[in-house]
């Protein structure tokens, strides 16, 4: 399976982004969906994730309230809604899946070694 990550850019303090997540090689349906983030001298940490199709959605307590995960399965995507915008948000943003279908769908999956696929990072810049 392949991801593509997209949508970062530049965005001031308070302000909205939506990043996307496209899948081709397999379906995602049933799968988890996650997203992480990376900013410069730091460790990779997670954000939200999407368990599957009708599952549950769980986020980083840095991010709760603010962000939003969504799918779109006919069109193999994932989305991940960024508003109100800090800049300690600004980081590389990867999406990642599990090879493994998701049974629980009340699981919640965020650690960077239940993830066996990577897209590549997608850079959100915020400014003060």
């Amino acid at each position: 399976v392949q991801l593509q990550a997209f949508g970062g850019g530049l965005v001031q303090a308070g302000g909205s982004l939506r990043l996307s997540c496209a899948a081709s090689g397999r379906t995602i349906r049933d799968y988890p969906v996650a997203w992480f983030r990376e900013a410069p001298g730091k460790e990779r940490e997670f954000v939200a994730v999407n368990n599957r199709r009708g599952g549950s959605t769980c986020y980083g307590e840095s991010v709760k309230g603010r962000f939003t995960i969504s799918r779109d399965d006919a069109n193999h995507i994932v989305y991940l809604q960024m508003n109100n915008l800090k800049p300690e948000d600004a980081a590389d943003y990867y999406c990642a899946t599990r090879a493994s279908r998701s049974v629980l769908t009340s699981a919640c999956y965020s650690n960077l070694g239940q993830y066996a696929y990577w897209g590549q990072g997608t850079e959100v810049t915020v400014s003060s």
